[in-house]
């Protein structure tokens, strides 16, 4: 048969990738996986002996080279001029425009340098789609073996073709996606694609048509890592046409989104922008039209103003408001990739977790052992020889019982039947093997077993390694008698069908264990049966097994949850966020573990194969009553997130393999595993877990919504102040009355306060009840009513303020100088009372603890009240800022009106939270 064309093998690989989650007879024919050996190799136009080196030369030629299609590269100047174009960056230039011809030529470097460093922040950040793709491109492996000509060569992965025969052994990483044609004892870590945590048994017959990816045991797929045993398929699926090359085409089509905090930040700008602009030219109309000012100095009072106005420190200070929340986190376990991760952390609405290591230990305990009589219950968790077995009835299992009987001949066949060892490392247990064989040792020693004893006492003979046409695995051992026994472990159908007795020496009741089976089923457990009899022989093999073996019992076993992850999930519901697991493993299983979590007590399971039929009209419903999403490849996950988000759910999305790379990249937070993850989930991602812990989440977001609350008190803070100063120097010019301040002195206080207290804010603890809170609508104003409200009752009591210190110095017949230092000391001392009211939004600030601060509170107060000191008295600073000495009664005048300033607040907010306006307006 000739090779296929390239048109050919694209329809055909489009046609089985179609139909990786339809049912049989959908179009594009029958897929490769439901295909037997023979129809596979006559499709790709092969032999078992492989291809002519000229049919695979030719076949290159026609499909090119087995790699990831690099994506097309934007002009990077474009991209970085792109981060220019927000209402607020333009504000800021004018500002640094105005600032620039008004002399003040640092303000004016420092307003463009904060411009310049988020725009190139912005750049830096944009790449991180393209090095996702690069690490799912580094995903093929670099050289594989094939057979050409009949001859095994190795040739460099790229350059296999469809047709290829992929020879496989343990190590190797699949370099394309294969139909197996044979197998010996293959076992292959698909993690990376279907969320695994077990190695998936490979097989040369063919399965269902309609199989999700985890169960296609006929096929290895590109980028996944063989295990164990030995293998050989026929490649099907080059290139952007393996699975692979389907997840970077759904990486290409998932669109990071803007952050809540940034598309907010940007409306602020835009609103900011236009009401400044108005105001400003107001100020100036009413100064020349009405008051007489000459045009040159009312637009030099118009331009201080808005220079003074306009908050240019703001997006410094959320800055580093977002950098400390990334410090705090770090110290969590949570790395942030993306600055604004940290804040959207704090409005997620619901987590789509990962079960495997996430939610649970990523540690198999063998949980339930049924004898023929009765079951037992093993304490601990994970692989940490502690603790013991207990009885029905919750007693101890005496030790006469554990060192004979039923109990003792099956721990000790999951002992000698077993290839795993344990050791320990930094303090953790952990497994040299299968999991679930390093459970069994575990489980030998809460059984009172002294493993490598026994090990020693019990030499092996022979085996029959674990085979999946067999399903079992056997051991013969020699005693110390000299008397050899055969211990067997497998299936629990497939021992059952090989044995006709039980332990005790009564006949089989193959009805009660299938009803056992089931029940530890039915837990999320996974099942293995054991079996042993007496040998006179040196050598064994299957047909050894035929007669004679008595069936000893079954053990369960589970990835028990993270007992900190049960407590999370609690937090979680407390918060009002919701918890949705998507896993790969089985609805039954998944089911088990959302019931421990708490996720709820019939939790709603729905598997990836069913979501296929629903529409996507009617997914976000389903989307938001379901709780596990079970065998879901990576188009469902990416359907799930994109359903949830259209609800207007701010998702955040956890993933450790290729295949969770898309949904990891759509989400609002992409979240990866640091331990398990592949180098391309993390790319994809804005967080990375340090220590995959579920825990770690909860713990961010907390993080998230105290940075939010800061940069909220930030702003509260923040624009009363310049309000004040604007409403002050307006109210001015409209009564013709002489300026309070002059321009130099509104520099002043930006300069100073912007540098001190406006900074601290961002390093304020979480206030209490921060996860009590529901999550913040996404579509929330960055300034709620009530926030509008505070901000312009403060600029008017800021306004009053200083308008009563300027005129009663008048009064005092104070020269002009030391008015005017006394309107910015006023100014100065109303923001440090009113600092200490908006460090807390959410409670009364008149407390102990809120008297005393923090240290970077008192730190900054103490230099403020420095710089004030020598503003007002120091004779240069007089010379440069035209001030005068303040005596020492009007001096504690001022201070008084700082204390007014507070106790007004206070009572303001009392008032708001106890009659219910704060909760109908907003909240703060």
């Amino acid at each position: 048969m000739d090779g296929l064309s390239r048109s050919e093998t694209e329809e055909r690989g489009m046609g089985d990738r179609m139909q990786a989650s339809a049912p049989a007879g959908a179009a594009g024919g029958t897929p490769w996986h439901a295909q037997e050996i023979g129809a596979a190799l006559d499709r790709a136009g092969s032999t078992p002996h492989g291809l002519t080196a000229a049919e695979a030369a030719a076949r290159l030629a026609r499909n090119g080279l087995n790699r990831l299609p690099e994506p097309p590269r934007g002009n990077p100047l474009l991209r970085f001029l792109r981060h220019f174009h927000s209402a607020l960056i333009y504000f800021l230039l004018s500002a640094a425009v105005a600032a620039a011809v008004l002399g003040h030529m640092v303000d004016a470097v420092v307003i463009a340098f904060v411009v310049a460093a988020n725009a190139v922040i912005g750049f830096i950040q944009e790449g991180r789609a393209e090095q996702a793709l690069d690490a799912i491109r580094q995903m093929i492996a670099p050289r594989a073996p094939v057979l050409r000509d009949g001859h095994r060569v190795s040739v460099p992965a790229e350059e296999i073709v469809p047709g290829d025969i992929v020879l496989l052994e343990p190590g190797d990483r699949v370099p394309a996606d294969l139909r197996l044609i044979k197998v010996r004892n293959l076992l292959i870590d698909e993690a990376l694609l279907t969320g695994e945590s077990v190695a998936a048994e490979k097989q040369e017959p063919p399965v269902a048509a309609a199989s999700d990816l985890g169960d296609r045991g006929s096929m290895a797929y590109s980028g996944s890592l063989v295990a164990a045993g030995q293998g050989a398929g026929v490649a099907v699926a080059t290139g952007e046409d393996s699975e692979l090359g389907r997840i970077s085409r759904l990486m290409g089509s998932a669109q990071p989104l803007v952050t809540p905090l940034l598309r907010q930040i940007d409306g602020f700008g835009r609103r900011f922008t236009w009401i400044a602009i108005l105001g400003a030219a107001l100020v100036f109309a009413v100064a020349t039209l009405l008051r007489g000012y000459p045009w040159d100095e009312a637009l030099i009072v118009v331009v201080a103003l808005a220079v003074g106005v306009v908050p240019e420190g703001l997006p410094a200070v959320i800055t580093i408001t977002l950098a400390i929340g990334v410090r705090r986190m770090a110290a969590r376990h949570a790395i942030i990739r993306r600055l604004p991760a940290v804040e959207t952390l704090g409005a997620t609405s619901i987590i789509c977790s990962d079960k495997t290591g996430t939610l649970t230990r990523n540690e198999m305990t063998a949980r339930r052992i049924v004898l023929a009589e009765r079951q037992l219950v093993a304490e601990g968790v994970g692989y940490a020889p502690v603790g013991g077995l207990r009885g029905p009835d919750g007693a101890p299992l005496p030790a006469g019982e554990l060192a004979q009987g039923a109990v003792a001949d099956l721990i000790a066949c999951g002992l000698l039947c077993n290839d795993s060892r344990l050791h320990q490392h930094d303090g953790d247990w952990r497994v040299e093997g299968d999991p679930m064989e390093g459970a069994l040792v575990t489980l030998a020693a809460k059984g009172g077993l002294d493993t490598a004893q026994v090990r020693r006492a019990w030499p092996r003979m022979d085996e029959i390694p674990f085979d999946a046409e067999y399903r079992y695995m056997a051991t013969l051992h020699r005693a110390a008698d000299g008397g050899g026994t055969i211990f067997v472990k497998g299936a629990p159908e497939r021992l059952l069908a090989m044995c006709a007795e039980q332990a005790g020496g009564r006949p089989l009741d193959p009805a009660y264990w299938a009803a056992r089976i089931a029940e530890a089923a039915s837990g999320g457990e996974r099942v293995l049966g054991f079996a042993c009899k007496p040998a006179e022989t040196d050598r064994i093999d299957p047909g050894t097994l035929d007669r004679g073996l008595v069936f000893l019992g079954l053990v369960g076993f589970i990835d028990p949850p993270r007992d900190e992850a049960v407590a999370a999930v609690a937090e979680c519901r407390s918060a009002g966020i919701g918890v949705k697991m998507i896993t790969g493993d089985h609805g039954a299983t998944a089911a088990a573990i959302a019931r421990q979590l708490g996720l709820a007590e019939a939790p709603k399971v729905v598997a990836g194969a069913d979501l296929d039929a629903v529409p996507d009209a009617d997914l976000p419903r389903l989307a938001l009553a379901t709780h596990v999403f079970a065998r879901a490849n990576p188009e469902h996950k990416l359907r799930i997130v994109r359903a949830l988000q259209s609800t207007g759910a701010v998702v955040a999305m956890t993933g450790d393999g290729v295949n969770d790379a898309p949904a990891l990249k759509q989400a609002d937070v992409g979240i990866a595993m640091g331990r398990k993850g592949t180098e391309a989930a993390k790319q994809a991602a804005q967080m990375v877990l340090t220590d995959d812990d579920f825990a770690t989440i909860v713990r961010a977001v907390h993080e998230g919504r105290t940075v939010y609350d800061n940069i909220r008190k930030v702003i509260a803070w923040t624009v009363p102040t310049n309000g004040g100063e604007a409403l002050m120097i307006v109210a001015a010019i409209a009564l013709g009355l002489a300026l309070p301040m002059t321009a130099v002195q509104i520099l002043w206080l930006n300069l100073v306060l912007t540098v001190t207290l406006g900074l601290v804010l961002a390093f304020e603890p979480a206030e209490p009840g921060t996860m009590t809170r529901r999550p913040r609508a996404p579509d929330s104003p960055l300034l709620t009513p009530f926030l509008v409200w505070r901000i312009l009752f403060v600029s008017l009591l800021f306004t009053l303020g200083s308008f009563g210190i300027f005129f009663w110095a008048e009064i005092r017949q104070l020269s002009e100088e030391t008015a005017r230092t006394m309107v910015v000391n006023t100014l100065v001392v109303m923001e440090i009372f009113y600092l200490f009211n908006v460090r807390y939004l959410h409670g009364r600030s008149f407390t102990w603890q809120g008297a005393l601060g923090t240290p970077m509170v008192l730190a900054a107060v103490a230099l403020v009240v420095i710089a004030q000191l020598a503003f007002t008295y120091a004779p240069w600073m007089q010379a440069l800022f035209a001030t005068g000495p303040v005596p020492l009664a009007e001096g504690l005048i001022i201070l008084l009106a700082g204390v007014a300033t507070f106790a007004i607040l206070e009572v303001e907010k009392a008032f708001f939270q106890r009659t219910g306006l704060m909760d109908r307006m907003g909240g703060a």
